[in-house]
Formats: C-alpha cells, sequence, structure tokens
C-alpha cells in the first residue's frame, strides 16, 4: 500500500503536471516549426539554389542502379528498390530543418529573457527594512554610552 501511496504523492505534485504540459505545448510547438520548415522555408532554399529536392539525393552504391538513356538517375524510391543507395539528401534536409529550429528556439528564449530583464527593472526595488528590535536597543546602549 506504500507504493501506491507514494506514487500518487508523485504524480499529483505540481512538478509533474507543469512537465506534463510542457511536453504537449512542446508537441504542438514542434507541428509548427515542422510546417513551417518544410511548407514556408525549404521551398525557398531550393529555389534559391535552382529547384533542388534535397529528398531526392543520393549516392548510388548497387550496380543494379544506373542512369537513363538521357543522362538522369531514378527516383529515390525506385532505387531503393533497385539496390543499396546513400540517401545524403534526407541528411541534408534534417540538418537544415535543425538549424532553423535551433535559431527558432534561440530567438523565441532570447525575447523571453529580454522581456523577463525589463519587467524586472520595471519593478520597484522592495524599501530597506527598518532596524531590527535588538538593532534599535543597541543604538540606544551605544547613545546612552556616548553621553557619559
Amino acid at each position: 500500500m506504500g507504493l501506491v501511496k507514494e506514487f500518487r504523492e508523485f504524480a499529483l505534485k505540481g512538478n509533474v503536471l507543469d512537465l506534463a504540459v510542457g511536453v504537449i505545448i512542446g508537441v504542438a510547438f514542434g507541428g509548427i516549426v515542422t510546417s513551417v520548415i518544410n511548407d514556408i522555408i525549404m521551398p525557398v532554399v531550393g529555389k534559391a539554389i535552382g529547384n533542388a529536392d534535397f529528398s531526392n539525393l543520393y549516392f548510388p552504391l548497387s550496380d543494379k542502379i544506373a542512369q537513363s538513356a538521357d543522362g538522369t538517375w531514378p527516383a529515390l524510391v525506385d532505387a531503393r528498390k533497385s539496390g543499396a543507395v546513400l540517401a545524403y539528401g534526407n541528411f541534408i534536409t534534417i540538418v537544415i530543418n535543425f538549424l532553423i529550429l535551433a535559431v527558432c528556439i534561440f530567438i523565441v528564449v532570447k525575447a523571453f529573457n529580454t522581456a523577463k530583464k525589463r519587467f524586472e527593472a520595471q519593478a520597484p526595488a522592495p524599501a530597506p527594512a527598518g532596524p531590527t528590535p535588538e538593532q534599535k536597543l543597541l543604538t540606544e546602549i551605544r547613545d546612552l554610552l556616548a553621553r557619559r
């Protein structure tokens, strides 16, 4: 029975709930960032470097994969059916996605820290606390001794 009680105390702590909310928001934010990268940024990057489609970049590792008569290579899906390929285009896409995500997260954290500093700077400093009763008594004793 002690194990169940311990688990209930652990699960009902505020930190666990905060963590769960953070994970859910993180997953939703990840979906937004993935959409921004795949649907907005990557097409612009592909257009900027000549309509390149990174996902179809590969190096054939099998002799069964050959260029067609017009000098083009088969699509990655077809090449994988024919033999082994080194699909470096997908790796490039993932690296670019990571860099864009890292920049987005950096901007969000920087904005949060800037806002936090502004709010802390605007808050008035608390008034200094008055002397404690012991300090008042010691001050009176000092003053009495000084008068002698």
